[in-house]
């Protein structure tokens, strides 16, 4: 377990947990060693770390595995990494070599809900002339994981962030859709909603038939006593269509 650093302290921690794990991240991608792809991987690695071990430490830092899963996020990022289509890892080199491309005076954004703009991603794909006529290069859809029916925090309650919505359609078409974006200029933007997920995703399950680990992954109460408490000072994101922070069954 790490406690709170000061600046100094965190710069040295770094520098010393990166000089420790880099060894064993080559180790797990040996046959990758002489690959321009590793390259790449490490520069950005080397330029990431800190500021992703800044992060990490002061969120999990007091946890006792905080070091194990480290490593394996680093690890999955690799994987991630070598696994990416060569058409996105080009993607990445032009957006690396001009950081600040999303501030373009050229980059315009449309937000849209699929159901009610286009019905489907079906739908959705034959609206990319329209977009281009707008002369959008930056489309935001809104969410559209599965999630509950019904009561889905408009749709901010995920379910599973592996699954499309099965109203708006399937995982491979959202891949196709993103596809002939890119091949037009746009860029396609979703909302990953990582401070809590729907009652019904798998984690959320496991941890109502409580599974210990998993039980670390929410804040969970007897009652509403604590929650209420909570909810006097917590800012409400939909008052209106979805009071509340906290779901109580």
């Amino acid at each position: 377990m790490i406690k709170k650093m000061n600046v100094t302290t965190l710069a040295r921690e770094t520098r010393r947990s990166y000089a420790r794990l880099l060894p064993r991240l080559s180790q797990t991608f040996a046959d990758r060693q002489q690959s321009p792809a590793w390259a790449v991987f490490q520069r950005r690695l080397d330029d990431h770390f800190p500021t992703l071990f800044a992060l990490l430490v002061d969120l999990y830092g007091d946890r006792y595995d905080f070091f194990y899963h480290l490593e394996q996020i680093l690890v999955m990022a690799g994987e991630s990494w070598f696994a990416r289509p060569a058409e996105l890892q080009a993607l990445d080199a032009r957006r690396e070599a001009e950081p600040n491309w999303y501030q373009s005076e050229k980059m315009l954004g449309g937000v849209y809900y699929v159901d009610l703009f286009a019905g489907d991603l079906s739908g959705l794909r034959k609206k990319i002339p329209y977009f281009k006529e707008l002369g959008l290069t930056y489309l935001h859809l809104m969410p559209l994981f599965k999630a509950p029916e019904g009561d889905s925090d408009g749709g901010y309650a995920v379910s599973d962030y592996r699954e499309v919505a099965p109203h708006l359609g399937t995982m491979d078409e959202l891949a196709d859709l993103a596809a002939e974006l890119r091949q037009e200029g746009i860029s396609l933007v979703l909302d990953f909603v990582f401070n809590h997920t729907s009652d019904e995703h798998r984690w959320a399950q496991a941890a109502i038939q409580g599974d210990d680990e998993h039980n670390d992954y929410y804040f969970l109460f007897p009652d509403r006593t604590m929650p209420d408490a909570y909810e006097r000072t917590l800012r409400e994101i939909f008052p209106d269509q979805h009071p509340g922070s906290f779901t109580y069954r």
